[in-house]
């Protein structure tokens, strides 16, 4: 007697826009509906249901996000009103009931920290009663094959940095409890995952705010000795958050990359102050010597801001002059974005879009130029590599423990097949892609 599979609810496909917080949050959702009678579908046209996981962090992103719905509402699937859009993310949390009116055509709207309530939206959708509180469990093999995973250790932020809309999108600041992290690590690790990449708003608070308060040494710590065969990366780790006891637990423990996520957002005092930040350039390039003389092999990134409110040329001139000397391995740039709610929209001295791009182009190139030696000097070293697949030509590349997710570029690699760890040398690099070779 053979059994036979029971149909799905409905199929769902999820598209999801913005950084990779948002795409643990899809992860979440497609495993809790996956875990309650709902099929998730590759292809959003011949969904069921589609959501669109949104971004809403700076004017640009919501652009992208808006004509993603758009684009979704234009399938003729969900014209015809046969499948449902959901929106869900940054957008429903910064704007609200605004939304609705805006966009008819959406069914429902998920803010975030709603997500785990994603089942009893669709279900309300399609018609599906269930006893009161089913729908919330997570499933594992949804993910099965992902060599690299995302895990958030926190969400919200308390810091109102003046730019930033995050901690009204996101709330005030939670860590995730120690076994919560402990779970995900698992169920991730148990579907073929071989390095986990730690993720928050301000990963360097984790523990900060537990009534017997711990931090990300401790978390660190706790996950690479007991999973030692795999990698463990940390994102996002505000300048105040890199302390001396993280600094050598990264440095005792051969499997957390010796990677360090730092952004300083500019290097001028008077700026900083302004963004309602701490620090100086004097105090980041002290920071960095102190990673370097525990860490001499340490990759740092971090992330700079372009064309603040009351940036003068000197000011500028002083963020260039950062870059220049202190010796980053990778700067990601962005333009200064005007954001309404923010503290610095409205402040004096606002540059034209013209003069902030114009500034932050100048910015990266200038980094570029800084950091392609920098690349460069990695020719004729050793290093392992987690394999992360194929292109399209059948070429495997990977990634060293020198290179995160989606930002640092990826290595050209001979041989292996995903989620093996190969040792090559570094045989050739262009610009941020490096190639490597095995020595006969």
């Amino acid at each position: 007697m053979t059994s036979q599979k029971t149909s799905p609810i409905a199929t769902v496909a999820f598209v999801t826009m913005g950084c990779a917080k948002n795409e643990v949050d899809s992860d979440h959702m497609a495993t809790r509906l996956a875990a309650n009678g709902y099929e998730i579908e590759e292809d959003p046209e011949s969904a069921d249901a589609v959501v669109v996981n949104t971004c809403s962090f700076i004017q640009a992103a919501t652009e992208e996000s808006i004509e993603a719905i758009l684009e979704v509402a234009d399938f003729d699937s969900v014209a015809s009103g046969r499948a449902k859009l959901i929106v869900a993310g940054c957008m429903p949390a910064r704007y609200g009931d605004a939304l609705a009116e805006e966009l008819p055509e959406v069914s429902s709207f998920v803010a975030c920290g709603a997500e785990k309530d994603i089942v009893a939206t669709l279900d309300d959708l399609f018609g599906i009663e269930r006893l009161v509180g089913s729908g919330t469990e997570l499933v594992t093999g949804l993910t099965a094959g992902r060599v690299s995973a995302y895990v958030k250790i926190s969400d919200g932020c308390d810091r109102f940095c003046a730019y930033c809309t995050i901690p009204y999108i996101r709330g005030r600041y939670h860590s995730y409890a120690l076994d919560d992290i402990r779970l995900e690590v698992e169920r991730v690790v148990s579907e073929g995952a071989h390095e986990i990449v730690l993720i928050a708003q301000d990963t360097g608070r984790w523990g900060a705010d537990f009534e017997e308060p711990s931090n990300l040494a401790a978390l660190l710590a706790n996950l690479a000795e007991d999973w030692p065969d795999v990698w463990f990366r940390v994102m996002y780790i505000q300048p105040e958050g890199v302390t001396d006891e993280l600094i050598d637990t990264v440095s005792t423990h051969e499997n957390i990359c010796n990677y360090f996520d730092i952004p300083f957002q500019h290097a001028n005092q008077r700026i900083l102050k302004s963004m309602n930040r701490k620090g100086s350039s004097d105090e980041y390039r002290a920071l960095i010597d102190r990673i370097r003389a525990r860490i001499p092999n340490a990759t740092l990134r971090t992330t700079l801001i372009a064309g603040y409110p009351g940036e003068t040329e000197e000011d500028f001139e002083e963020l260039c002059d950062f870059v220049e000397e202190s010796e980053l391995d990778y700067i990601g740039v962005f333009a200064y974005s005007r954001e309404e709610g923010t503290r610095a929209y409205s402040l004096e001295g606002q540059l034209d879009d013209d003069e902030k791009a114009s500034r932050a182009q100048t910015l990266r190139d200038l980094a570029d130029a800084v950091c392609a030696p920098r690349i460069q000097a990695r020719i004729g070293t050793s290093m392992d590599v987690l394999v992360c697949g194929c292109e399209e030509d059948g070429q495997l590349y990977g990634r060293a423990m020198c290179q995160a997710p989606d930002v640092d570029g990826v290595t050209y690699i001979p041989y292996g097949k995903p989620g093996d760890i190969v040792t090559v040398t570094i045989s050739d690099v262009l610009l941020y892609e490096m190639e490597g070779s095995v020595e006969p």
